[in-house]
């Protein structure tokens, strides 16, 4: 009975010992490195450095005595507001979310559940907001409510080339680059995030003789673009008089180099507006049908079909055959576009007059096995590999079924679908002696450091030969001469060129519908080719063959680039 006061005693010393040695082991030890970073947040700044956004331009060039060039830009940065929340500091989150809602424009609900996070010490509002709504805003004096200023992108043209270009999204209210070069290009555009780690004094100011450790931000870097400013609003003017003139649903023209594979203007209709991607109802319009949307070409594809019977020298232009008007595969009757006999015919009649039953005889003097070689060497069935992001490869799977029915129709661009820019190139490799070069749209990439790299012309692939290609090019010259391209003649020079007008298929049915894709591809000087441009438009309404609707589109742009870059007369 003695002992036992003595016994509680030390039993509660033994516990508050204990209690405080495992207090000082959770301190200075489980939990170091939390009050540790407590501690140096104190007297501590850790900044990330955000680097500049690569800018993107495009060539202006000028004419005069000596060849010379400056750059328009494209995609540039320019500084924003933005409002953003504190929500520790809000009082009422519905309240503010109300008032803010309209002047915002955003959902009263969606404000109120962003404010409502009272651990979050940062959430992001609105960006790029208008000088007014920050006056408005700034004089309601809401606590918790600031902004600061942001470098974000700025599109000085609006439209111009706007699904060439992509634009600059969010993602996680992360800026990323999308569609477009933006987004092909995102990693060089965005640069390298850099960081500062030094001590601050009882303000929150860096001291700025105190030790400090930095990595400097990496800015991105700038595109310098082969597309041509001129050429490019020229371009698009042309595509969109035609485009609305004749209800087309969409259209796209693409320019080369016939020798580099350089894009010296690539315009597509519908545009958008860059400055308010946000606005778009149909996302649709922010892909680019040049290099995305698949076509049956219809008969402009026929130089590929007569590419490839004259590469194997099974064929030359003045070889004949007999036009009954068509042409019976099995079951199946064949016609020409206006169905009447022409009777006997050379290659090069086939091509002027684009004869749909010479187009299968030349595939059945082929055989299978060659045609669908040939496809594949011009490209049809892989992506060109041009950078740009969301491009679309060809499709010629319908020829795995190995009918000759299949086959026939393929010959004169019916059952396989391809995109413009696979066609551009296949043509253009006719033009550039049987070679086949790699699309590209950056001429020039300009880094942080100052170091320049140029973008390098690359052959991809031969699928003729020159001499094929100087025979198919004497061909197409005729084409324009005496056949249905005539509308696309320019006075003192000669142009080889090929039109088409393709069916629709059904998207419900077996079948073709009452719509029609037009378009027309041609390069110049035609015996020394420098430019090929490729016209297509979909679904216009009022003229029936592409011969009238976009040949002489096709001239007009011509013209204007003869003009453009004095290019002598070849005549």
């Amino acid at each position: 009975m003695k002992n036992w006061r003595l016994h509680i005693l030390l039993l509660l010393i033994f516990l508050i010992g204990f209690a405080l040695i495992y207090q000082l082991f959770s301190l200075q030890i489980l939990k170091h490195d939390f009050y540790k970073n407590l501690a140096d947040n104190q007297h501590q700044a850790d900044r990330i450095l955000f680097p500049k956004r690569g800018e993107i331009f495009i060539k202006d060039r000028f004419y005069g005595l000596d060849d010379s060039s400056q750059f328009f830009p494209l995609a540039v940065n320019k500084e924003w507001p933005m409002v953003y929340a504190i929500p520790k500091e809000i009082e009422s989150a519905e309240e503010t979310a109300k008032i803010l809602a309209p002047l915002l424009e955003i959902d009263q609900e969606i404000l109120k559940e962003k404010m409502d996070k009272k651990d979050d010490p940062y959430e992001p509002l609105k960006h790029k907001l208008s000088s007014g709504i920050v006056e408005k805003i700034k004089e309601l004096d809401i606590e918790g409510i600031k902004f600061i200023t942001e470098n974000l992108r700025y599109f000085p043209s609006d439209s111009l080339a706007s699904q060439v270009i992509g634009f600059v999204g969010y993602s996680n209210d992360e800026r990323v680059g999308q569609y477009g070069l933006e987004g092909y290009y995102n990693k060089k555009l965005r640069g390298k995030q850099g960081f500062l780690n030094g001590e601050k004094d009882n303000q929150g100011r860096l001291i700025a003789v105190a030790e400090s450790y930095s990595q400097p931000a990496e800015d991105g870097t700038n595109l310098i673009l082969t597309i041509d400013t001129n050429l490019q609003f020229f371009v698009e003017k042309e595509l969109n008089e035609v485009a609305e003139r004749l209800g087309a649903q969409g259209g796209t023209v693409i320019v080369t180099e016939t020798q580099t594979g350089a894009i010296k203007a690539m315009a597509n209709w519908p545009v958008f507006n860059l400055n308010k991607y946000s606005e778009v109802e149909d996302i649709k319009v922010f892909l680019n049908p040049a290099i995305h949307d698949l076509f049956e070409p219809g008969s402009i594809f026929k130089p590929i079909t007569m590419a490839a019977a004259l590469d194997k020298k099974l064929l030359g232009p003045d070889t004949t055959y007999e036009d009954k008007g068509f042409v019976k595969i099995g079951a199946t009757t064949i016609h020409n576009s206006h169905d009447q006999p022409e009777g006997v015919q050379t290659m090069t009649q086939v091509l002027e007059k684009s004869l749909n039953s010479g187009a299968v005889f030349v595939q059945q003097l082929i055989g299978k096995k060659v045609f669908r070689d040939y496809l594949e060497k011009f490209g049809f069935s892989k992506e060109t590999g041009i950078d740009l992001e969301n491009e679309t490869r060809g499709n010629i799977s319908n020829l795995n079924s190995k009918g000759d029915v299949e086959y026939a129709t393929a010959s004169f661009g019916q059952g396989i679908a391809i995109t413009p820019i696979e066609l551009a190139m296949a043509m253009g490799a006719i033009a550039n002696k049987g070679e086949l070069m790699k699309p590209y749209l950056v001429e020039k990439f300009i880094y942080s450091n100052g170091n320049e790299e140029t973008t390098k012309p690359k052959i991809v692939g031969r699928p003729i030969s020159k001499g094929t290609a100087e025979k198919l090019t004497k061909m197409m010259v005729s084409v324009v001469e005496n056949g249905y391209g005539k509308k696309a003649k320019v006075s003192g020079y000669f142009i080889a060129g090929k039109t088409g007008t393709a069916q629709v298929p059904n998207t419900d049915k077996r079948g073709y519908s009452d719509e029609t894709i037009h378009s027309f591809g041609g390069f110049f000087p035609a015996f020394n080719p420098r430019f090929l441009i490729l016209v297509k438009l979909d679904n216009p309404h009022g003229i029936r063959f592409a011969a009238d609707s976009i040949a002489p589109v096709f001239r007009e742009i011509a013209k204007y680039i003869i003009n453009y870059y004095e290019i002598a007369p070849s005549r």
